[in-house]
């Protein structure tokens, strides 16, 4: 009878090698699934917060109120403002400031919005007619924004479409404020808004807003 032998150094060495090559991919493939889970977890948690921060927009802008306020200075401000030559790219006056506790105060609110740091600040003010003693409160809608930027329609009339439905902006103005010397004068709303948010890794994105009629 033959005596049973064990496998040759050769053999082993073979055995070793296959197993550590079915390892590798074994890790790799895994590696990759891990990466591509955490790349649409990151993917989806941005879209959640871009979502979020046109959401509080679109609420504010469509609980806009034609109430003009008193500002730190005591200057009369009209109900809204905005553009590179206003102190924000957007300040507002919105209706609809839910009032849970049932605090002695206005269901009305300032809001503006502001760049900072690369970041789309919210503002709110708890008063509407303050002093230089009031802070407002400070929420971060997104980062990584290089741009933010509004345009007004004065009036629907203004607004021409061609027959490829583009929007005509040559009557849509960058700023909506007083004109210099008449920091009291009342300006009524805008027709319509056209809100413009460049971010890192979205690019541009546009939203246009019809603002409430008003009697």
């Amino acid at each position: 009878m033959r005596t049973p032998r064990g496998f040759t150094l050769i053999e082993v060495l073979i055995a070793m090698a296959i197993t550590a090559f079915v390892s590798v991919l074994s890790y790799q493939a895994l590696s990759t699934a891990l990466t591509g889970i955490e790349s649409v977890r990151a993917e989806s948690e941005r879209l959640h917060e871009i979502n979020r921060a046109f959401n509080v927009l679109s609420r504010d802008i469509r609980q806009m109120t034609n109430r003009p306020v008193r500002d730190e200075f005591g200057q009369l401000a009209s109900a809204v403002l905005g553009g590179p030559l206003a102190r924000d790219p957007l300040r507002l006056t919105r209706a609809g400031w839910h009032n849970s506790t049932g605090a002695p105060r206005s269901t009305l609110q300032r809001v503006a919005y502001r760049l900072e740091d690369d970041r789309l600040l919210r503002l709110s003010y708890p008063v509407l007619d303050r002093t230089t003693a009031i802070e407002p409160t400070e929420t971060v809608l997104v980062d990584r924004v290089e741009g933010f930027e509004v345009r007004f329609l004065p009036t629907i009339k203004s607004l021409e479409v061609d027959r490829n439905q583009t929007i005509d902006r040559r009557f849509w103005q960058e700023n909506w404020i007083s004109e210099v010397g008449f920091t009291d004068k009342i300006m009524e709303p805008p027709a319509a808004l056209e809100v413009r948010l460049s971010l890192e890794d979205w690019g541009e994105l546009e939203r246009l807003y019809v603002m409430p009629a008003f009697q």
